[in-house]
């Protein structure tokens, strides 16, 4: 059983960083992709970064040179480096992975199987 759980999230003023975490149990399988996503009020859900197990890396172009993601396959633990964030960064960011999925053309895959509950990132003007 894969689970997944976000830590990091926070307050920051707008121009500032946070680094999110994700802790990555039960992903046995060869290939994969593994990602954030976020979610912000009144707004649908939306893939921000993926990374899948050969190191191909997908980003929205909203946060492309902002935002980098990395896995520490040693720890099993996803990250979410995150710079100059701004207001419109801010909404609950979700960790998710799909088994059997490799990234395609740098874009990002939605159809997720296993999803974490979430940690909120704020970002103040």
């Amino acid at each position: 059983q894969v689970q997944l759980v976000e830590s990091g999230g926070g307050s920051v003023q707008s121009g500032g960083s946070l680094r999110l975490s994700c802790a990555a149990s039960g992903i046995t399988y060869s290939t994969y992709c593994i990602g954030w996503f976020r979610q912000a009020p009144g707004k649908q859900r939306e893939g921000v970064a993926e990374i899948d197990s050969r190191g191909n890396t997908a980003y929205t172009d909203s946060v492309k040179g902002r935002f980098t993601i990395s896995q520490d396959n040693a720890k099993n633990t996803l990250y979410l480096e995150m710079n100059l964030l701004k207001p419109e960064d801010t909404a609950t960011y979700y960790c998710a992975a799909e088994p059997w999925c490799t990234l395609v053309a740098g874009k990002i895959y939605y159809d997720m199987d296993f999803w974490g509950k979430g940690t909120l990132v704020t970002v103040s003007s």
